[in-house]
């Protein structure tokens, strides 16, 4: 490659030609601006100059050299032509910093609800509002954690449960946990090493990990990160050009990767409005496709910035074309009803995963959990249960090993944990993540022993009673209107009874009611 000098660079910063540097080499991307899922303006912003820093945290590091035409990798920054610029560190950035230092200690996170305390506070507003958004008014990202709490246990006495093991099988792989880490997207906008502080972690603790298509970290870092016989899933949103998703899912399984779970519950993303508010991208940034078209959203946020590659044409007819491209068993994220489940069952696939998306798609959308006792009772008439050729899983709103063991009992295979291992390694790297696995570890001994339950396979429908969960409470957000416009009658008691002491000071009783 060429050497090119930052100032030839710089004369490259229009829309008519606009070089940029990403990681010390130097790219064309003139005729990808209209292209852009974010909009021209975004990449504009860095025209001409070293857009590292910005890109890194919303994409795979192999994401511009493998979209990119070859022609448009036009060479390496001359070295010597680099100016060394003393990066002024923001009041923003200098007060997470201090907020870093002020965090608890590792040893005082004592649940996964610690994790996103820490986390809340020492994320940047972007980040925050990109991992915590929910769609709409947030009432079904709720009702995910409120599920679990109608469901109460009926534990059974004088076992021997001296020994206990939560170990299990996830589509024929050994798991020390119940528990996978389900596909979150976008690590490194909470820390630099993004998703591999699961992998790595994953790997040490035998937890199997499902690498988003969404992730910051590039595919093949994943998996090069995992140790020898590490198990890890692939989470997959289609594109709408199949040839991609094509050659991505048979280079997956060429990569070792054991299971393929396709996210079928995102035709188009919710409106994350918590994440829309943050205005990723730039306010005039549109993409060709929008140009001279009425109603277009510019303030979509992170989330509609990432995301506009998803086909929402897929449909039922491609399955066979899903199962002639791998041999990987195959599992639909994003089933919510058993008429959908008996579908996957009859198109022959390896199982489902009953989730909502973290509350983050359809509001007021179900639980995976509420979903759970009618999609197992309708899988039962297709023969025993469990049954070995498909397995049901389910995420969305599990905090405690308590969900765990009410989610298998009700008869989920597993069950995928995303926020919580992402809060945690926010906020403490692979060392939050691990800790994140030992609390579950205390949580599943504690609450088998406690339950009378010496395996998994212990753990049966008649160990819980779910009669109130199809008794939803009431969710209603707060009524912001009438909180904002209603003015109440002031009236301090304590501030009342002083009023007779200024009877002789108008000017002072005067300013004091003021005050009232």
């Amino acid at each position: 490659m060429s050497l090119i000098s930052t100032q030839t660079v710089a004369e490259h910063a229009t829309s008519s030609s606009c070089w940029i540097i990403v990681h010390g080499k130097v790219y064309d991307v003139t005729d990808f601006l209209p292209e852009h899922p974010g909009g021209s303006k975004i990449i504009l912003k860095y025209a001409g100059v070293d857009a590292t820093e910005a890109y890194d945290p919303i994409h795979p590091p192999d994401a511009i050299t493998t979209h990119l035409p070859k022609d448009k990798h036009l060479g390496v920054v001359d070295p010597n032509t680099v100016i060394k610029v003393v990066k002024e560190v923001t009041a923003e950035e200098k007060n997470r910093q201090e907020l870093m230092m002020a965090r608890p200690s590792l040893d005082a996170i004592v649940n996964l609800h610690d994790f996103e305390a820490v986390a809340k506070g020492i994320l940047p507003p972007k980040a925050w509002a990109y991992y915590s958004s929910a769609s709409d008014d947030e009432i079904t990202i709720r009702e995910n954690r409120a599920a679990y709490q109608r469901i109460w246990f009926r534990p059974r006495v004088l076992r021997d449960v001296s020994v206990v093991d939560w170990s299990t099988t996830i589509l024929g792989r050994r798991s020390s946990l119940p528990v996978y880490i389900s596909a979150t997207a976008l690590g490194k906008l909470g820390h630099p090493d993004g998703e591999l502080n699961l992998t790595r972690a994953a790997g040490k603790h035998g937890v199997i990990q499902m690498i988003p298509t969404l992730a910051s970290c590039a595919f093949d870092e994943i998996i090069d990160a995992a140790v020898p016989g590490q198990v890890q899933f692939l989470q997959l949103y289609v594109n709408r050009d199949r040839e991609i998703t094509r050659k991505y899912v048979q280079h997956a399984e060429k990569r070792g990767v054991k299971g393929l779970f396709i996210t079928v519950d995102a035709p188009q993303l919710g409106r994350r409005e918590k994440d829309m508010r943050m205005k990723f991208v730039d306010e005039s940034g549109v993409a060709k496709v929008q140009e001279n078209q009425s109603g277009v959203k510019k303030d979509e946020g992170v989330a509609r910035a990432i995301s506009s590659f998803i086909d929402p044409s897929l449909s039922w007819k491609d399955i066979p074309w899903f199962k002639s491209i791998t041999n990987m068993p195959i599992v639909l994220k994003g089933v919510a009803t058993p008429e959908d489940a008996l579908m996957a069952y009859d198109y022959g696939l390896a199982g489902i995963v009953l989730s909502n998306h973290g509350g983050r798609q359809l509001d007021t959308a179900r639980s995976g959990v509420e979903n759970l006792i009618e999609v197992v009772a309708a899988l039962k008439t297709r023969g025993p249960w469990p049954n070995p050729k498909f397995e049901v899983f389910v995420d969305g709103g599990v905090r405690r090993a308590s969900d765990v063991l009410k989610a298998i009992a009700l008869g989920a295979s597993a069950v995928g944990v995303g926020r919580a291992f992402m809060y945690s390694f926010c906020a403490y790297g692979q060392d939050g993540v691990e800790k994140a696995f030992q609390i579950f570890r205390d949580e599943l001994e504690m609450n088998m022993r406690l339950l009378g339950a010496r395996t998994i396979d212990d753990l049966t429908p008649d160990m819980v009673d779910a009669n109130a969960l199809h008794s939803h409470v009431g969710l209603t957000p707060v009524d912001n209107l009438y909180n904002t416009t209603c003015e109440f009658l002031p009236f301090d008691p304590v501030m009342f009874l002083l009023i007779p002491c200024f009877e002789d000071q108008p000017l002072a009783l005067a300013q004091f009611k003021n005050k009232l």
